[in-house]
């Protein structure tokens, strides 16, 4: 398909409504990243800048995908998931960019859009491969976020706006919904890759396995769900902002410590702060190899504009499969 992006034009009256005639736009630049939504700064006359947030279906690289019926992971995106996520991440006392305005009614473009503080260009990410000095502080305080959310817990799993909705389905153990979820991704792939397909039966059972050493649990703390440096940036006074938190999810914490420790490395014991079943820890983990196959190849399948790191990812994912099973 043929992407049209933002351009000045568009926002303007936005920008005249929000901040009043006495200040104008002066730059909009699209920023790099994103594959669900598009992420704007708007750069004012007076030297200011702001953050939009567009959730338009030109600006979204994912291709549909079958999925689990109850895989609260699904489709997370959307202006409502943000609205919600931002209050509760808010009420754990987790630093997040302040929300400036919210329209999902098409007031001035035909999207949901949200604009919010500009907390700055610097990710935690940069830190911790440039200068980990500087890393040590928000990554502390970012654990300390992080122990705040997994400790906030609730009784039901889900996205939050099904909860609040009473439309979380909870008919089924937590490690079931996550191995049916690997076995389709493996289903996805294993026909696009011979190795995959020679290992299927293989892989099968090595999920099987991990489900079967997994005890019974209804306990459930807020996580993010794919959490990594990159979606956390660091203010010019050290706080570490999170981002990119529509996935945000009543689930079992472990599901959350396992993305850590792959995406934060060495990093991790900074954020180890609550006890996790080992059992549940690697069920997951070996879940989420199989996801970053399948989800890479599915978006290298359209124009996204990356699509070589994704095919690296896959390909890396796809020899770890191959080594745990």
């Amino acid at each position: 398909m043929k992407r049209a992006f933002l351009q000045p034009d568009d926002v303007r009256d936005l920008v005249a409504e929000q901040f009043g005639t006495g200040r104008r736009l002066s730059a909009l630049d699209r920023l790099t990243g994103g594959s669900k939504k598009g992420v704007y700064r708007l750069r004012l006359d007076d030297e200011t800048t702001v953050i939009l947030y567009v959730w338009a279906t030109g600006e979204n690289y994912w291709p549909p995908s079958l999925a689990v019926p109850d895989d609260p992971f699904t489709d997370a995106s959307g202006v409502e998931l943000f609205a919600i996520n931002h209050s509760a991440l808010a009420a754990a006392g987790v630093r997040t960019p302040q929300l400036l305005m919210l329209d999902h009614g098409g007031r001035y473009l035909d999207a949901d859009v949200a604009l919010v503080e500009d907390v700055g260009a610097v990710k935690l990410e940069a830190l911790l491969d440039h200068d980990p000095a500087a890393a040590a502080m928000p990554l502390s305080t970012l654990g300390d976020a992080l122990r705040r959310m997994h400790t906030t817990l609730g009784p039901k799993y889900g996205k939050l706006a099904a909860i609040t909705r009473g439309e979380a389905p909870q008919s089924r153990r937590t490690e079931d919904i996550i191995v049916d979820r690997a076995l389709a991704h493996l289903d996805a792939v294993a026909t696009r890759d011979a190795r995959l397909g020679e290992a299927y039966d293989r892989i099968t059972e090595h999920v099987r396995h991990l489900r079967s050493a997994v005890t019974a649990r209804e306990r459930y703390g807020l996580v993010h769900g794919e959490l990594g440096p990159d979606h956390v940036f660091v203010t010019p006074v050290g706080e570490p902002v999170l981002i990119d938190f529509e996935g945000l999810t009543y689930f079992d914490v472990e599901w959350e410590h396992a993305w850590l420790q792959m995406r934060f490395g060495d990093a991790y014991p900074a954020l180890h702060q609550v006890d996790l079943d080992p059992h549940r820890l690697e069920l997951y983990r070996y879940a989420q190899v199989l996801s970053l196959i399948e989800g890479p190849l599915r978006i290298a399948d359209t124009d996204f504009p990356d699509r070589q790191w994704m095919l690296d990812l896959a390909e890396w994912n796809i020899t770890k499969a191959l080594a745990d099973a």
